[in-house]
Formats: C-alpha cells, sequence, structure tokens
C-alpha cells in the first residue's frame, strides 16, 4: 500500500472514531418561585439527573419572582459562570429570547420546562391540550353531556392556551354543554380565582361546572362558592398539585385535576440537554409527557410531586 493510501486510511479512521465526551460539570437553573412546590419539584428532578451524569456537577437553582429583568439578570450570570446546560421556566416566552440566544452564542444548551420559549434547543412539556381535554370531559361525564359551565381562564402563555384548547374540544363535543363564558383571567393564583369566581357566580344564577387552568385557581374558586352558599357545582382544573390532594380528600367541590409531572420533566430536560451537549439530538425538540387525571376515587393511588423517587 502507498504511503499516500496509508495516510488516507489512518485519516479515515481518526474521523470514525467517537468524539470525546463533555462532561457536565454546570447547571443553572432558573425557575418562577422556589416558594411553589411545582418549580420545587422542577429543581429536585433536575439536581437529581445531573447528580447522575455526574456526581461532581455543580447545580444552581434561582427563582426570578415572576420578575422578568431579574430572569434575564440570572441567564447572563450564568454565562458568566461558564455553565454547560441552563434549564428554565420562561418568564414571558417571547421577551425571553434574546437572552436565550446570548447563551447559546455563548456554547449553552437551553432547555425549557413547563411552558415553551422561543429559540430554546429543547422544550419538556406537559401534554396541556391532553390535560384540558381530559379535565372537561370529566364535567361532561359527571354532568351527564349537559350543563351550564364556565372555562376559568389565565395568563396567556402556551400552557394555559393549550388547556383551553383541549377543555374547549372536550365541551364542544357535547351538545348540551352551555360555555357561559371562557375569557376571564384569574392570574393563575387562588386570589384571582376567589375574585373572578365571585363575579361568576353572582352574575349566573345557574352554574353547573367549572374548568380552571390550574390548582390555585380551583381552591379560590371552591372558597368563593363557599363564602356565597353555593353548592351542587363540580371544579375541575390542571395539575396536580399538593393542595388539590387534599381538596380531593376533603369537602369541597373540586373533583378532578389532570395531573403533570414537574419532577420527570426536569429529569428529562437535563438528561435530553446532556445528550445535546455531547451532539446527540433529540428526535423531536418538543417533548409533550402525558397527564393522568387524579380524582376523588384515585387520589389515594397518585405519587403526587413530593413522592420520594
Amino acid at each position: 500500500m502507498s504511503k499516500f493510501k496509508i495516510a488516507g486510511a489512518l485519516l479515515a479512521a481518526m474521523l470514525t472514531l467517537p468524539a470525546e465526551a463533555k462532561e457536565l460539570k454546570s447547571v443553572g437553573i432558573s425557575l418562577a418561585s422556589l416558594g411553589n412546590p411545582f418549580f420545587v419539584a422542577i429543581s429536585k428532578g433536575a439536581a437529581a439527573e445531573a447528580q447522575k451524569i455526574n456526581p461532581s456537577v455543580k447545580v444552581t437553582t434561582l427563582g426570578y419572582d415572576y420578575d422578568l429583568n431579574k430572569q434575564f439578570n440570572q441567564i447572563d450570570n450564568f454565562i458568566a459562570a461558564g455553565v454547560d446546560l441552563i434549564l428554565l421556566n420562561p418568564g414571558d416566552p417571547h421577551a425571553v429570547a434574546p437572552a436565550i440566544k446570548r447563551a447559546q452564542v455563548a456554547g449553552i444548551v437551553v432547555v425549557a420546562v413547563d411552558t415553551a420559549a422561543d429559540g430554546a434547543d429543547i422544550t419538556i412539556m406537559t401534554d396541556n391540550v391532553k390535560a384540558g381535554e381530559e379535565a372537561c370531559q370529566f364535567i361532561v361525564d359527571k354532568l351527564g353531556g349537559k350543563g351550564d359551565v364556565i372555562i376559568e381562564n389565565g395568563p396567556q402563555v402556551s400552557s394555559v392556551i393549550d388547556r383551553v384548547t383541549g377543555c374547549k374540544k372536550a365541551f364542544s363535543a357535547a351538545a348540551g354543554i352551555k360555555v357561559l363564558s371562557a375569557d376571564q383571567d384569574a392570574k393563575g393564583s387562588r386570589d384571582g380565582g376567589l375574585a373572578v369566581m365571585q363575579g361568576y357566580l353572582t352574575r349566573y344564577p345557574k352554574l353547573d361546572a367549572v374548568f380552571t387552568i390550574n390548582d390555585p385557581q380551583a381552591i379560590g374558586s371552591d372558597l368563593a362558592a363557599k363564602q356565597l352558599g353555593r353548592t351542587n357545582i363540580v371544579i375541575a382544573s390542571v395539575d396536580g398539585a399538593p393542595d388539590i390532594e387534599k381538596a380531593l380528600k376533603s369537602n369541597t367541590l373540586i373533583e378532578a385535576s389532570a395531573s403533570q409531572d414537574p419532577y420527570a420533566m426536569a429529569k428529562l430536560g437535563v438528561q435530553l440537554g446532556n445528550d445535546l451537549l455531547n451532539g446527540k439530538k433529540p428526535s423531536a425538540a418538543t417533548t409533550l409527557i402525558p397527564p393522568q387525571l387524579v380524582t376523588r376515587k384515585n387520589v389515594s393511588e397518585y405519587a403526587g410531586w413530593e413522592s420520594h423517587r
């Protein structure tokens, strides 16, 4: 064999050798509120998976307390610190795009969890359309396909929009279901649910069921009904939060919640982010995790966000 052929063969062999794995040394996590058990579960799931990949990994978790500028600063600080991976729950799915781009230019993989973010490398979310559909199908079945219902809306982020889309799909398939309102924003909070529900109950003397876009709104809505002495109303929501587990086991109007799994969501986000860091692209940019409908009948079997993994 000529020396040229030998050199060519050696070059070909070198090109086919696997690239050296890039170690996951540092992860930055930016979440809406570390006082919310949903985001606490995300933090724990991400840390558990990162430490499984590299026991010596440094994981920094910060809450931006729903302050977008604070999240921008956190991302910039992660860039300056040279993290390998940023996992975030976006304060605004569109406004966060420039900060995500800055991180990517610095060679950092960005994973969005729970809510989509423009420009993120990977997005891990609950199948929110399915969650809304499951919760509202529960209402349809509970009412026997006939009744006056309300969709208690929330902040217009992708997850909320998808939940309402799924709910409307279930309601529209039942000819006997009349949607009285679907456009009131209860702010995703207990206080917001309380205030909006008080208005609904004052306005509508007949109300058979309410779908709330998350559990805090459901709890606030239930409280409003109690204060005004209203009964025989079915409330269903999305989340599967610890508070809703208690509500489903006690004397409330809340009867179902399509649960999310924030711990599993975060674990998968770190796993796929590490794969991408090492050149392995996910089969799809967005991964949807199916919800589980938790009801009064099966809540005792529900593991919940705080279960040991």
